[in-house]
């Protein structure tokens, strides 16, 4: 009862006509980002982190998750309309919807994605509400053993499991926690990597690094690959949902949500897992199997479900543990410690009101991408006209004045380049960035509760183990190495060997 009573002081909070502004704004940047390829929501985010400052903390958080809900929506169209995903989570429904916009069914995939976004969204945010103040009431009674087991977790699965190559997420994640110990050891006094530099000496903020791998090396990245020449958008047409098309759609619908939700509250699950994972359940389970791979509605209402579904459970451990799974997680991370609020158990207590009203704005921004999504489809698809140069050009310029202003040291801007530069050669050489941005920001963390074990311990290195939590946590993450491990040795055994050449 005291969690329904929080939230509707949450929701008088976040209907206020201020808050609501604040979360139209997000929802409508969050939508015309996702829209465009290769701009997701972590770069927007981690664009607009610099100049929220002058924002209120709960103002700011609502735009951002505003942000990060409409470019779950956003993606949708880019992938139906365009065939060229704005997001790596929206891959899987460019498979079939596409080919339904071609078929002259575009408007019918755009619904079913709008509608199935957001009854997803609404019923996890609600499972939101419900599990986050238990997780966190649990997570209070966690010592600084647990919490070392808890980032090992979340350093192993990021970096080991998300992407092609294991070793390369290890590489991005190494960078990370070395950017993170630049500066002056708390504990010590002494300085650590900073060659001398001063601005150096109170360590990379997090801000700068994050525009500078999202931003800046991203522009760079689609910058170094764009084509010149017109975009071929597939006009939309055909009806919206019929009846056929409502008695299709509304069990993906479920299912996705239900699929989604679960794997996006576990480190390394995330919205990609969950949309691969819903369009094998409607393939399996579908009554028309033979309409896959030609433009199956099944196969669009799951996997938009599953992905919306993943974004809210990716907030269960953002805000009860601290914990980002996601490189926009990572971002919203960055978001709150810019406020000198820290993710985790004790957010519900110390930052209730601000808490309860960002819940409360999820409800209220689904509502408003139902209303953005469905009718101004047109206008999403004239943002696509955009010309590309300038585009890039103007996040180039944006991010540099928002790195600036963030501390008014010409410094900032050189380590923005040369982070924008790493970044760039990153994606190049298929390094993910996720892991560096979760390294950067965890690592200091897990450096202060790995000290504060030893210290209760008097050293004894057996303690980040020997406490039920890690032991248990530590086991787990094992057996999900080992069935990563079988799974990667069936796949290479199952590949077609090449025949020798005579």
């Amino acid at each position: 009862m005291g969690s329904l009573t929080a939230l509707l002081e949450g929701f008088a909070t976040a209907a206020q006509p201020e808050y609501l502004l604040y979360a139209l704004l997000g929802v409508t940047l969050g939508t015309a980002v996702g829209v465009l390829p290769g701009i997701g929501p972590a770069m927007t985010v981690a664009l607009l982190l610099p100049l929220t400052y002058s924002l209120e903390p709960t103002a700011a958080l609502i735009i951002f998750a505003g942000i990060y809900y409409g470019g779950m929506y956003g993606g949708s169209t880019t992938s139906i309309l365009l065939n060229t995903p704005g997001e790596s989570s929206s891959v899987v429904t460019a498979l079939e919807g596409n080919r339904m916009a071609r078929a002259g069914r575009g408007a019918a995939a755009l619904a079913t994605a709008a509608i199935g976004s957001f009854v997803a969204g609404t019923i996890a945010t609600i499972l939101l509400t419900a599990l986050a103040p238990t997780i966190a009431d649990l997570a209070v009674t966690l010592g600084p053993a647990d919490y070392v087991a808890l980032m090992v977790v979340a350093f192993t699965t990021v970096a080991a499991l998300l992407g092609a190559s294991p070793v390369r997420g290890l590489a991005s994640l190494g960078i990370g926690l070395f950017i993170g110990l630049v500066g002056t050891d708390t504990l010590t006094g002494q300085q650590r990597f900073t060659l001398g530099v001063p601005t150096l000496s109170d360590g990379i903020d997090v801000v700068v690094v994050a525009v500078g791998v999202f931003a800046v090396g991203e522009a760079l990245y689609v910058a170094a690959r764009m084509r010149h020449g017109p975009v071929e958008v597939v006009p939309v047409g055909g009806k919206w949902m019929t009846a056929e098309f409502w008695r299709r759609s509304w069990k993906p619908w479920l299912r996705g949500t239900f699929i989604g939700f679960p794997i996006g509250t576990v480190p390394a699950g995330g919205a990609d897992v969950s949309t691969f994972l819903s369009y094998a359940a409607e393939k399996k389970l579908a009554k028309r199997p033979e309409e896959f791979g030609r433009g199956a509605i099944e196969g669009v209402a799951g996997p938009e479900a599953a992905n919306n579904a993943a974004a809210a459970g990716v907030l269960v451990p953002l805000l009860t543990l601290g914990l980002p799974t996601t490189a926009t997680a990572a971002v919203i991370v960055a978001a709150f410690q810019s406020y000198g609020i820290q993710p985790g158990p004790l957010l519900f207590t110390n930052n209730s009101a601000m808490v309860w009203a960002l819940i409360a704005s999820l409800y209220i921004g689904n509502v408003m991408l139902l209303v953005l999504n469905l009718p101004l489809v047109k206008i999403w698809v004239k943002v696509l006209q955009i010309p590309r140069p300038y585009l890039y050009a103007g996040i180039l310029l944006f991010a540099a004045l928002g790195t600036y202003a963030v501390n008014f040291v010409v410094d900032d801007l050189i380590v923005l380049l040369v982070i924008g530069v790493a970044g760039f050669f990153m994606r190049r050489h298929g390094y993910p960035v996720a892991p560096l941005v979760v390294g950067l920001i965890l690592g200091p963390m897990a450096e202060e509760q790995v000290r504060r074990t030893l210290q209760i311990s008097q050293g004894s290195l057996t303690a980040l183990v020997t406490s039920p939590f890690a032991a248990v946590a530590y086991s787990v993450l094992a057996a999900v190495l080992a069935f990563a491990i079988v799974l990667r040795v069936r796949r290479k055994a199952s590949r077609p060997t090449a025949a020798p050449t005579p």
